[in-house]
Parts: structure tokens; sequence; C-alpha cells
């Protein structure tokens, strides 16, 4: 998923020195001063630049750190009605919501909390009008955009893949398309630097020039690594300067994982050894119910304190899916019965994606801060959680 040039996340950083055992087992721990680090140069973009910066919550929806957040964003960008109305009441500052359909009975409340509300098709927004207009909000209106040029080293990652469900191909758009709309959406990019978007910008540029001047705004979408160390966040920076200065639009960006990158860590136990060819460890950690994209990507987290050479071992996690499985590792030392180990990077999108398939417990989350080394438990889950999903 990462794009070729830019190292693999999974920075120890900090972690190194946490203790594991100090949390309940499995658990999500995130570092708020990890956290205000990325939040911190993603505010110098926007400052720098005059952006507005948006946090994705489809990647990181932490509401216990929306406070912190709101000190250096604009505010975020919702999915839906769920992530608009924890939006509201957990994050504050400015609100865009764009969904690929709509409900008709969803719609009013969602307008009543966005600024912006964007729209996948021009079937939707021109369906939608009337509920726009009946707003007393001063909801502006948006359409998401798919200008036909890939980027993406994934294709089920790719919203610019071979027939995507997502966006107007730039191709079919028509003048009259962008009768009531304020700005485009145009989100094409996953994990990837700022060359991507250059490119895709320029690809579009020459098809969009028409519609150019009836736009207040442009949205760029996520997908961007910013907080990265090689990002080119000066090339970024005089990129949006132009656009703003040469079309006279405000220019908005929508990072995620880009404010939770290597600020937070899966805690795991080991509950058994068995051997089959191979070395095996089952653990607590579950990659379909706690780090589905193991699987759907696929990739292979980091692990924390892993080694080059010494025992290695095939984790796996507890249900009955026989593809439960993570990858194999060579830990510090050789796994023993109890032992606690950590996954890197696992603030973003693992947290946000977990489930209790096979009546598997949710991890715990809490906060650590690692210039105090306090900890804090923000949430724990139980048979109610797991219950209250079923009927």
């Amino acid at each position: 998923m990462t794009e070729q040039g830019l190292p693999q996340s999974g920075d120890e950083g900090e972690f190194a020195r946490f203790d594991l055992y100090s949390v309940p087992s499995p658990c999500f721990v995130v570092d708020e001063v990890a956290i205000e680090r990325n939040l911190k140069i993603l505010a110098g973009v926007k400052e720098r630049s005059g952006a507005k910066v948006l946090l994705a919550l489809k990647a990181f929806s932490m509401f216990s750190l929306g406070p912190l957040v709101r000190q250096y964003l604009d505010g975020t960008c919702a999915s839906g009605i769920y992530e608009a109305k924890l939006a509201n009441q957990h994050f504050g500052g400015s609100l865009t919501t764009f969904c690929a359909g709509y409900k008709s009975d969803d719609l009013p409340e969602i307008v009543s909390l966005s600024d912006h509300l964007i729209f996948n098709s021009v079937a939707q927004k021109e369906r939608f009008a009337h509920i726009v207009a009946a707003s007393d909000s001063k909801t502006s209106v948006g359409l998401r955009i798919n200008p036909e040029h890939s980027e993406g080293h994934t294709e089920k990652y790719d919203p610019c893949a071979p027939c995507s469900r997502l966006g107007v191909p730039l191709s079919q758009l028509e003048l009259e398309d962008f009768e009531g709309v304020d700005g485009i959406h145009m989100h094409t990019l996953c994990e990837q630097g700022f060359a991507p978007l250059k490119r895709t910008w320029e690809a579009a540029l020459p098809r969009l020039k028409p519609f150019l001047e009836r736009l207040r705004w442009i949205n760029f979408g996520g997908g961007h690594h910013i907080t990265r160390s090689d990002y080119d966040r000066e090339g970024l920076i005089e990129f949006i300067k132009n656009i703003r200065e040469t079309f006279a639009v405000d220019v908005y960006l929508e990072p995620g994982e880009a404010c939770a990158i290597d600020a937070g860590i899966l805690v795991g136990e080991i509950l058994d050894l068995p051997f089959n060819e191979k070395q095996l460890a089952i653990s607590d950690i579950s990659a379909t119910c706690h780090m589905p994209d193991v699987i759907e990507a696929p990739y292979r987290p980091a692990m924390l304190g892993e080694r080059d050479e010494g025992s290695s071992f095939l984790i796996g996690g507890p249900s009955c899916l026989a593809g439960d499985v993570i990858g194999g590792y060579r830990p510090a030392k050789p796994f023993e019965i109890g032992d606690r180990f950590a996954f890197l990077d696992q603030a973003h999108y693992s947290m946000v994606k977990t489930n209790t398939f096979n009546g598997v417990p949710l991890p715990a989350i809490a906060i650590w801060n690692s210039d105090t080394n306090q900890t804090r438990i923000v949430k724990s889950f139980g048979y109610t959680d797991f219950e209250q999903r079923l009927s």
C-alpha cells in the first residue's frame, strides 16, 4: 500500500520503552505526544499554504483526542451520518461530508451538520437539491470527480481504477452539471507523496479549466502522507499557494493516516505455542477482527522489537478462521506463553475497522503520554458490546 520511495511505517520511536504489561491485552495504545507532533506538522502546512486541513475520521476517529485535534486543524471530514454526528459532538470546527450514496432519510440531518456536502454523482446532486435548498444551513455543495488518472499501486485502494464507483469521470462532465455546485472533491491517492498529486492535477487541469471559474473551492481529499519525514512539504505548500492565487479558490486537504502515523501500537499476548512444520504462536490479537487490512490489503505490520535473526514464529489469532494469520516474526527473545508483544503503527484504520467476529473481544483503548510516561485507559469493551450488536 505504501508508495515506492517512501519508507515503510513502523518506527518504534518512544514505544521502545513502553511497558507492555501496564495495559490489558489486547489493547490499542496511542501516544498523544506523537499525535500532537503530526498535528503540528499539518498545522505548519496549513498556515504557510493557506489551505484548510481536515482530519479524515474514516482513518482516525479517536474522539477522546478531539480537543487536541481542534487546536491544530480546521475540522474534520465524514463519510456519512454517524461520522458527521461524531464530528459535531466531539471535534468541532468545519465539517465536510462525502458519501458514495446518500439516503434521503439521513440527508436533512447531514446537511444541517455539514459546512460542505459532496455528492458522488450528478444524479444524486440533482435528486437531493430540494433537501439542500430547504435547509436553514448554508451548506456548500460539491461534486466528487474522477480525474481518470491512476497513481495507485493497489487496485482496491485506487479511486481511479477501471470501473471505479467513486466520483464522476472527468470525461463525462458538462458545464450544466455544475449548476448549484461550489466546489470539487478529487481524492485519488493512498499513502502517497506529493509527486502523484502534482501529476494528477497536471493531467486533469486541461479538462477542468472550463469549470474552474465557477468554483469557490477545491478539495484534494486524503491519502497524503504529509507527516512523513521525506514528504515534499515545500512542494505541496507552493502547489497550494499557486492554485489559490491562480484560480481564486480555497483549497482543502483531508489527511487521515498522516494525523496518526507511528503514533499507536496494538498490544497482544501469546496464548499457545503449537508446532506444525513451523513454530506457531496463537495470540489474542486477531488479524480478521483487529487488523483486517492485514488480510484485505494484504500487508505485514511491523512488530515492536523485531530482530533480523533468531527464532521465527508464525503469529495467528484466536478465531476459527484458518486464514487468521498475521505473519512470521523474530522477537527479541523466543516467545513463551504469557509474553506480551506489540504491532507498530496501529492508531489509524485498525482501530476503526475492528469487529467481533467469532466472539473475539475488542481491544481496549489507552492513551499514553511519552513525555510523562503516564497511561490512562479510555475505553474497555466486554460481553455487552458483543451482545448489543446482535439480536
